[in-house]
């Protein structure tokens, strides 16, 4: 049932509904549950007075609101793998799972997604190569058949910055744009779409590590031999016989611009395949959006309204509309 009240009115676990475009006020989502006392501060700030609020889905038990913050604190980095298994054992019984409650289906999903990609950064074999592509398959139609999940994956991506992190994550909001894209079109492979997001970053298990975890500006040196992990990307899934057309584009096209400031190949504008576009965009605002050494993480919000201020020259602006939209949902 929905009802408006007077913003001062708002308490935690209400379900809220704002009618304003997300650019004027500070939250990622037009709707969303209040999980903190800032947030209602922030709407009071904003000069937000009526609130629409749903009472059908307002969430009233602290613990419960807790478990959709956006980050999860307690996705840390696996100490220890099951060492035959690239697949953790809950993996697939969570996606599969139809009773399992939704936001805990997704932070299983996720954490597991985590296991799941250091190990095969550590060990990229064909067969961990290919049995990854596997179980993306059905990570990319639980998104499809989902939307409650994945609005909770979306949520709880987590802002430390690790290869296996940054992979899932840009994996994960580059299947959901892909689907707002593409959802009135049957010509476009999304399992083999899902496989080249989650491995797009594969090639940087040949860049030296000192490179990849230098805490601050790269040099020249450095940055060629970091720019080079696309190509390399592409060659161990050619090598692993697992690199379809999909894969191909996605690994070689992340980095670059529409202005053709990218690299390796400097290609701009209808050069730029949608779905290395989709990739780019992704890939940036992980970046943005991660803790480093030496930087604070940005919000979702900053980073979204930084990429459109500042860095718009550097994607294909349609498709960075519908990137901010899943947002919105």
């Amino acid at each position: 049932m929905l009802k408006t009240i007077k913003a001062k009115e708002l308490k935690i676990g209400m379900y809220i509904k704002i009618s304003e475009s997300w650019f004027k006020h500070p939250f990622i989502k037009n709707e969303f549950v209040i999980t903190h006392e800032s947030q209602i501060e922030q709407i009071i700030k904003n000069k937000i007075k009526d609130v629409v609020i749903d009472t059908d889905k307002g969430i009233l038990k602290i613990e419960n609101v807790e478990n959709i913050s956006h980050s999860d604190k307690n996705l840390t980095p696996p100490d220890t793998w099951q060492p035959d298994k690239l697949m953790p054992d809950d993996l697939k019984e969570a996606i599969r799972d139809t009773k399992m409650p939704k936001e805990e289906k997704a932070k299983r999903v996720y954490d597991a997604s985590l296991r799941m990609m250091g190990k095969l950064l550590e060990s990229p074999t064909a067969e961990n190569i290919k049995t990854s592509k596997d179980v993306v398959s059905d990570l990319v139609d639980l998104i499809l058949r989902e939307p409650e999940t994945s609005g909770y994956l979306l949520n709880i991506t987590s802002h430390d910055y690790y290869t296996y992190t940054h992979s899932v994550n840009v994996g994960i909001l580059s299947i959901m744009v892909s689907k707002e894209i593409f959802k009135n079109s049957d010509a476009h492979d999304m399992h083999e779409l899902g496989a080249g997001f989650f491995l797009h970053d594969i090639g940087k298990t040949k860049v030296p590590p000192e490179i990849i975890n230098k805490p601050g500006r790269l040099t020249d040196d450095e940055m060629f031999k970091m720019r080079t992990h696309p190509y390399q990307g592409y060659k161990i899934l050619k090598e692993a016989d697992q690199l379809s057309e999909e894969c191909k584009i996605i690994v070689m096209q992340h980095h670059e611009r529409e202005d053709g400031t990218g690299y390796p190949l400097r290609l701009k504008k209808d050069e730029i395949h949608p779905y290395g576009r989709i990739g780019c965009i992704s890939d940036v605002f992980d970046a943005i959006t991660a803790e480093r050494s030496y930087k604070q993480a940005m919000s979702p919000f900053e980073a979204l309204k930084l990429m459109k201020e500042q860095m718009l020259h550097h994607f294909q602006e349609e498709i960075f509309s519908k990137f901010v939209l899943i947002f919105s949902k």
